[in-house]
């Protein structure tokens, strides 16, 4: 890995909500909590050694949610990094409670949302929470009244910029009758992209597309990752990345690990660039993997 191109500002920048700029290669947190994404992590010095690395590396996006631990991904945060250096923007979300590891409970009521606002307020330390996303639209609460509290809410200066996660088009649209969205936060990569016309609907209207993914897509996507990387000296993960970064200019991937070392070799992708061969490649994949 050459130490000099360690600089997330190779991925490019994106501009949320015609306010925030920041780099198109961010931090997903909801990795430094402890199994089953419930309680602290196993080693608290380390969760905060690379939270403090990703901002060395130039990474001024981080995401995270009150539902991470619960509560302990946005400690860590402002544990590691408060007072936030200029130009971090910290994105984080709500609309689930938290029963136990690996449980994860709907509520969008608008009594849940602000009181899940105001309780990021105080553990992220800040006055005015630069992105707030609702986490999963509830299905028996109301979706418009979930956004018009997050509108009220941003009305009151508590919110800057409102995203989504989790949703069709046809939320986002229903949501931008009430209020601007600026980003879309769902499960996308090169192998799964049940969402692609939503990452088109995004670009054609300047919505950032925060993608969470998964690697695998079956033996056919783990040996064209294998035969890109090696011809790139990168690892697969490395390529699944650059592949995220070249599909469209509104694309902001928020890798998440607890390993220094993950977090090096995924700012390295900033630099990376794929063949035009390559990239189309990558682009069948669910049309060959669905053919198998």
């Amino acid at each position: 890995m050459n130490k000099k191109n360690l600089s997330a500002g190779l991925a490019g920048d994106i501009l949320l909500g015609g306010e925030l700029s920041v780099h198109r290669l961010g931090f997903g947190a909801m990795r430094l909590t402890g199994e089953g994404i419930w309680g602290p992590p196993q080693d608290r010095q380390g969760a905060l050694a690379v939270l403090r690395r990703a901002v060395e590396l130039d990474i001024n996006f981080i995401d995270t949610a009150d539902s991470y631990g619960p509560y302990v991904s946005e400690e860590l945060i402002a544990e590691a990094l408060f007072p936030y250096p200029a130009g971090l923007v910290v994105a984080t979300k709500g609309g689930w409670n938290r029963p136990g590891p690996n449980q994860w409970t709907h509520d969008a009521t608008p009594a849940h949302l602000r009181s899940a606002v105001e309780g990021s307020l105080k553990r992220l330390r800040v006055d005015r929470i630069d992105v707030y996303q609702l986490h999963i639209p509830d299905p028996v609460v109301s979706f418009e009244a979930s956004m018009e509290t997050l509108a009220q809410l941003r009305h009151e200066g508590k919110i800057r910029l409102i995203g989504l996660s989790n949703v069709t088009q046809e939320h986002v649209e229903r949501a931008r009758k009430i209020v601007p969205i600026v980003s879309v936060q769902n499960r996308y990569s090169f192998a799964d992209r049940e969402w692609d016309y939503v990452v088109t609907y995004c670009e054609r209207n300047e919505i950032g597309f925060i993608p969470w993914f998964p690697l695998g897509a079956g033996r056919v996507a783990g040996d064209l990752l294998e035969r890109i990387a090696r011809a790139h000296e990168a690892t697969p993960m490395q390529i699944a990345l650059a592949w995220l970064l070249r599909r469209s200019p509104t694309m902001l991937p928020i890798p998440g690990t607890s390993s220094m070392e993950h977090l090096e070799q995924n700012v390295a992708a900033a630099s990376l660039r794929l063949s035009d061969e390559e990239y189309q490649k990558l682009f069948a994949v669910p049309a060959l993997v669905a053919s198998r």
